[in-house]
């Protein structure tokens, strides 16, 4: 009987659990001393850019459009295949996403369909990096300065990767990043935004906690509604743990994409992710499934996998044919690539404690599952 192989779980080492039971016992368990050594250490990360820590990603997000001073009437350019928060997150300061198709190969933003969604009220572009593989940072920079347009670089999934040799979050506009548990490193629930600007810190410190200052005197001000958004040394804790192992993390990812390439049958006709090994951190590994050819379904294919004790996911159906979103015009038929591949997409198991038999076992199955579907 085969051990229930889940499609990702973080590697959380000793000496972290540790740590963390020491910051209990310490009686300091929230925004403290930890979260500053966590963002000092974020920054050296990251070249040495300003970077504050928050509770999510999704905060990371509302922060970073606040900072950009995007609100009612205004519009931001994003892609309808990400997790929901991505969008959302334009709702909550007021402004309205506009959707922009995927390109099928890398199931990225169309950087080529960006410039006609582009309108007078346009402020904005939020690009997603799905499953860690970036987009193209030179062109999306070059049609962001063409429209004088923000880029919020949603970056939630691709801690580690990098452009052309360049981290992500070492250059660029402002860059949000999850450290969400099935990330590729976790705080169990958190997020940073990476800034481009010191001046831009003491409005990011008061959106993040209420707006408020203190002063000296014990006194305080609140200017600005902000939110409650603060990480917590706990959860800072387990990311100083985790950042000195990313890069290996990475690096144990990418060997076990490869064994998925090599381990795949082709003839299945599945769609596989681009072969990115520069680039992509690999922090998924999506196959898209050729259900005009099969017999059973998506959910039948992942139940059949589940009985066999593999765990898999879907990341992500498109966002625009959700209720909320129907609700603001949007419909089926208007961003067929992202509608397709949210149809299709399946996330096969992948985590850096995966042994290279797990990759044969996962590939053995769906063979065994499809060879009897077509």
């Amino acid at each position: 009987m085969n051990a229930f192989l889940p499609f990702t779980r973080p590697s959380l080492d000793e000496e972290t659990i540790q740590g963390v039971a020491e910051v209990l016992r310490s009686g300091w368990i929230t925004s403290g001393p930890k979260v500053k050594e966590f963002e000092a250490a974020l920054s050296d990360y990251f070249g040495g850019r300003p970077v504050r820590t928050l509770n999510s990603a999704t905060a990371a997000l509302e922060v970073a459009l606040q900072l950009c001073g995007i609100g009612l009437g205004d519009e931001v350019i994003t892609t309808p295949l990400s997790w929901v928060a991505t969008a959302n997150s334009v709702l909550h300061v007021g402004a309205k996403p506009v959707f922009v198709d995927v390109d099928p190969v890398t199931r990225n933003i169309d950087l080529e369909q960006i410039e006609q969604a582009v309108t007078p009220r346009t402020k904005a572009i939020i690009p997603v990096d799905l499953a860690g593989l970036p987009v193209d940072r030179d062109r999306l920079y070059a049609l962001a300065e063409k429209h004088r347009l923000r880029v919020i670089e949603d970056a939630a999934q691709s801690m580690g990767a990098s452009w052309r040799g360049k981290k992500i979050g070492s250059f660029g506009d402002l860059v949000a990043i999850s450290f969400h548990a099935n990330k590729n490193m976790t705080t169990g629930e958190g997020g940073c935004l990476v800034l481009n600007d010191e001046a831009q810190i003491p409005l990011f410190e008061k959106l993040r906690l209420q707006g408020v200052v203190r002063f000296p005197d014990g006194g305080m001000d609140v200017d600005v509604a902000g939110g409650k958004f603060n990480l917590t040394d706990i959860a800072a804790r387990i990311g100083l743990g985790q950042l000195p192992q990313i890069d290996a993390f990475n690096a144990r990812r990418r060997e076990l994409a490869r064994h998925y390439f090599a381990r795949f049958d082709r003839e299945l006709g599945c769609g596989l992710p681009l072969e990115n090994f520069s680039d992509s951190n690999w922090h998924m590994f999506q196959i898209l499934l050729p259900l005009d050819r099969l017999k059973i379904t998506r959910g039948e294919f992942i139940e059949q996998m589940r009985q066999r004790d593999i765990g898999v996911g879907v990341h992500y159906p498109a966002m625009h044919l959700f209720s909320l979103y129907r609700g603001m015009g949007y419909r089926e038929g208007d961003f067929p690539q992202a509608e397709r591949i949210g149809r299709e997409t399946v996330t096969l198991p992948l985590f850096p404690a995966m042994q290279t038999n797990d990759i044969k076992r996962v590939c053995d199955t769906i063979s065994e599952i499809l060879s009897h579907s077509h």
